[in-house]
Parts: structure tokens; sequence; C-alpha cells
């Protein structure tokens, strides 16, 4: 200290405080922060507050929130708008802990640990109003925020548009920004013009998020003429600024080319930073891009998918669980897909809810699943989602969730059969076995034929079969041949040895055993059963003409080993091998 500068500290506090402004403004600090010390205890509240920032910014001493704390609080309470609009601010970030009860000091109380705590409206609110009756404009574009963004109970909106207001005319940018939110929360079209002015104060008083706005409405010309050049540089300024969803937006036009020249290598470092700050669909695109490559890189998805899971991102919860159950990028483990499904799908995805629905019908999950599966159904059907009816029909013919009731599975069967083809072929089924509902033939034979023509493998052998045999209408075996024939070239195991049987017998078709031991052969290597004991018997006894002992023995051996009693008897009457 100068020796000016310590004859200065026996002058009067206000001389301290004027020289320490000089010293701080002009780069010394640590000088500057003794002599406004000095003016701070005598009771200058302007020295106060600029202690109490010293101390929250480590400016010319160590930083302490508890020595910030004590002389913010001070400062506010001796009537500094400006301390009252920082402690209110502090408040809303939860950097401060609820005051004292008297027991001891409240500035001791103030800052606890250096870690965020819950936001205390309350003591905000309080603050605030005291900063904005006394004409702060932070503290009034802070007590326009609580009024705003505030528990529903402290919420008034236009109480809120007025101190926004109020803020703007004083030039603060917040203000700016939050009355031109406020404007726009009317849905005039007249107002265009003036929140994209607001919205540039703010941005030119260097804001991101206003920048970001300013992007937006110069992007699609709203209140300002559209200029797309203008448009990318505000993105990159606001991204360059540090705010996630403006490198998230820029990220994703640089990858797409969507209104900038392309650059991926660049734009996914942008998705990266957006990703890494917080911006969980950043992260989940990102996830994404890495499983969709020509050569994906499922481990590096994983970790996307995981953090932007982890913040609660539904459909990177679902995608995660996909890795999980696969084994791709992470180790197979059937709990945690379960677990990321399950996370998924209480949050209220239904692809989620389909996805865990048919594992807990293949016996996964926890026993408190089957309950919350059935419950979903019934909300999502219950107001007309025919998704969620025929998953619901499954869940009572299957009695998962709910009691084994085939009535109510057919109700719900038929509902979703309007829209779902899966239905149409569940709900026939019904119809033809007459389980929960009446047999009828016919009824069949239609639900078939709609989920037949929706495309539905087992549909179209189903129908294939009642119109061969003359059920529920009249006999079409050409059609039924044509239908066999797609089946099979789609790879239907159950088609093929259908075509196999009428060539065989020669229904429909000119009996052909060359013919219906290739279709035989085609189903017996996908694992018919019914279909590796005609292959045996064809071999064995040479019914196409090529007799081959030891190959009618294997498949023989094949269908018995699937159960097939006839199999077992034919294997006995064989000359041992």
């Amino acid at each position: 200290m100068t020796i000016l500068d310590r004859l200065t500290v026996f002058a009067s506090p206000a001389a301290a405080l004027r020289r320490a402004i000089q010293l701080s403004d002009s780069g010394k600090p640590a000088e500057a922060f003794p002599l406004m010390a000095t003016a701070a205890r005598a009771g200058v509240v302007e020295a106060e507050y600029r202690v109490a920032r010293c101390y929250l910014e480590g400016s010319g001493v160590p930083p302490s929130r508890k020595e910030g704390a004590r002389w913010l609080l001070r400062a506010a309470n001796h009537g500094s708008a400006d301390a009252q609009a920082l402690l209110a601010a502090l408040y809303l970030t939860g950097l401060v802990a609820k005051e004292g009860d008297g027991k001891g000091s409240e500035s001791d109380q103030l800052f606890m640990a250096d870690s965020s705590g819950k936001p205390d409206f309350t003591a905000a609110f309080d603050f605030a109003t005291k900063a904005a009756e006394a004409g702060s404009a932070t503290g009034q574009a802070i007590l326009g925020y609580i009024l705003t963004s505030g528990p529903k109970a402290m919420r008034n909106a236009d109480a809120a548009h007025r101190w926004y207001e109020k803020s703007a005319s004083a030039g603060c940018a917040e203000g700016c920004l939050g009355f031109a939110l406020s404007l726009a929360r009317s849905g005039k079209r007249e107002n265009r013009v003036r929140i994209a002015n607001e919205v540039r104060r703010a941005a030119d008083a260097g804001l991101p998020t206003a920048i970001y706005l300013l992007a937006i409405l110069t992007e699609h010309g709203l209140g300002v003429v559209s200029d797309i050049n203008a448009a990318v540089q505000l993105y990159q300024a606001a991204a360059e600024k540090g705010l996630p969803s403006a490198q998230f937006r820029l990220g994703l036009a640089l990858i797409d080319g969507a209104f900038v020249a392309q650059d991926i290598s660049a734009g996914e470092a942008w998705m990266r930073r957006a990703a890494l700050a917080g911006n969980i669909e950043a992260a989940y695109l990102l996830g994404d891009r890495y499983v969709k490559t020509q050569r994906p890189d499922f481990a590096e998805s994983a970790n996307w998918y995981r953090r932007a899971a982890e913040a609660g991102h539904q459909a990177a919860a679902r995608a995660l669980a996909s890795l999980y159950l696969t084994g791709n990028g992470v180790a197979q483990d059937l709990e945690e897909g379960a677990r990321w499904l399950r996370a998924a799908a209480l949050g209220g995805n239904q692809e989620a809810q389909v996805d865990l629905a048919n594992l807990v019908l293949e016996g996964a999950g926890e026993p408190d699943d089957r309950a919350s599966v059935a419950g979903w159904f019934e909300a999502a059907a219950s107001s007309g989602d025919l998704i969620a009816a025929f998953n619901l029909g499954l869940c009572f013919a299957n009695g998962v969730g709910v009691r084994q009731d085939e009535g109510q599975a057919a109700q719900w069967l038929r509902r979703a059969a309007e829209g779902v083809a899966e239905a149409q072929y569940m709900y026939a089924r019904l119809l033809q076995d007459g389980r929960g509902v009446v047999t009828d033939l016919s009824q069949a034979r239609l639900w078939f034929a709609r989920a037949a023509n929706a495309g539905l493998l087992d549909a179209q052998v189903a129908l294939a079969e009642m119109l061969l045999n003359g059920r529920g209408g009249a006999r079409e075996p050409k059609v039924a041949m044509q239908l066999f024939e797609r089946a099979a070239l789609d790879g239907h195991a159950g088609a093929m040895f259908a075509l196999g049987a009428m060539y065989g017998t020669g229904r429909g078709v000119r009996v052909s055993q060359t013919a219906a031991q290739k279709w035989y052969s085609a189903a017996a290597g996908r694992g018919h059963g019914q279909a590796q004991l005609m292959l045996g018997r064809y071999f064995s006894r040479g019914i196409a003409g090529e007799r081959d002992p030891a190959a009618g023995r294997l498949w023989l051996e094949r269908a018995a080993a699937l159960g097939i009693s006839e199999a077992a008897d034919e294997l006995a009457e064989l000359a041992p091998g």
C-alpha cells in the first residue's frame, strides 16, 4: 500500500472508497481491497456491496462465499438495490441456503458448502421485490422471471409483463429478453417487430440466449427480414458463447447441410460440445449417428445414449436397452436392458412399453412389470390407440398382469383389428377355434384375408388352408396354391409343407412326388417336424424315385427328437443301420 493509500485509510470512509474504485478500475484489485474493506466496516453501503462482490468473484482477495454472503446481506439490509438484486439471483440459482433460525449468525448460515442447493423462490421474491421497487432494472427483470417461472402460487403473467417492461425501458438486457418473451406469449402477429427489436437489444448486449433467439427469428423472417447468412453468423456467435441449444442447432445444420455448407466433421464437433454441456437431444442424435454409420461403433453409441438416458431422454433409454438386449457395444444383459426399457416406459414412451411388454410375455422383467404393462395398455387402448388395444388383448389372452380372459382378449383384439394386421390374424384364429367368441368360420376367413392382404405370412397360410379345404366358404384350390407359394418363397416353413402335401396327394394340383419331396426338404431344413417325418419316409421308401436309407433314418431321427411318435414308430421298423 502506498503512502497515499495509508493516509487515505485515516481519511473519511468515502475517500477510502473513491481511492479503492480508482485502484480497481486501473487493474489493481489487491491494492483496492483493503481500502474498500475499511469503507465497508465504516458502514458505507456501496463499499459493503463491492466487498461482497470481491469475495464472491475472488477479486483482490481469496474467494469466500461465506464472507461474500455476510457483506452482501449487510448491504442488502442497508438498502442496496444492487445487493438485493444479486441476492435474489443467488437464491434462484440455489447458491444460497435458507436463512438462520436466530440461534446462530445468519451470515454463517447463508452460504453453506460450495455446492448448489435448491432454489429458494420465497427469499428470491422478497429481495427481488425490494430491488425492483427501489428502481433496480436487474431486480425488475429477476422479479419478472419469478412471476413467470416460479412456483404456481407466485405466478402472475400481467405483473411479470409490467416489471419486464420497466426493466427493458431502463436498458437492462435481461429485461429486454424477458419483455420480448412476454410479448411473444400473447401470440399477436402485430407484436413480431417489437419482439424482434427487444431481442436484438438483448443480443447486442451479448446475452447468448438472445443471440440464439435472434438467429431463429432471422432464419424464419419473424419480425425481421429473413437472412440465412446472418442467421448462421448469429448461431455461430451464440454457440461460441457456450449456449448448448445454439451448438446443437449449428451442429445439426452443418451435418445436414440444411442452410449452410455441409461439414459433417465440424457439425459433429459442435454436437459433441452441446452434448457435453448437457443438451440431451444432441447426445441422443450422436448415439444414433454412431449406430447408423456404414461401420457402426456401438460402444461409442452406447456412451452417448447413456448420457442422454441418464438425463431422462426416453428414446435414448429405449435405444440403450436395445444395445443391452442384443449385446452390441456392451455386454449382453437382459436385466439391464429391461431396466432401461422400464425407465423409458414409465416416462410414457409407448414403443418402450410395447418392447417391455414383449419381454414380459417372454418371461423376462420383474413381477411388478406385468401389472404395469397391462395398465399402460388399458389406458392407451381406452383412448383409441389400436396398437395398445392389440397388446391389451395379448395380456388377457396370456394372463399377463390381468386374469386370463379369452372373452376380453377377443373384444380388444376385435377393436385393434380395425387397423392392426396382427390383431386381424389373432382375432380370426379365435373365431376359427371358438375361443372367447362363437365359432364363425366365414368371419374368420374374412379376417384372415384382411391380414393376408396386409402381408402377414401366417395369415396367408391360414387363409390358403381354408380356401383349399372349403372352410368358411367355397373351395378355391388355385388361389390357395398361389398363397402357399407366395408364403413359401418368403420362407414360411408351414407353407412349404402344405405345398409338399398338395403335390404328394394331388389336392388342387397334379401329383408330383418329385415336387413334393423338394418342398418337404425345404420345410424340413427349417425345422418343420412333420416335414422331417415325410422326408424321412420319402428317402426310406424311395417314393420320389430316389431311395436313401441313411438319409431317411437321419430325418426320421430328427422328427422323433421333436416328439413326433410316428417317426419313432417308423424308426423301430427300419432295419438296424
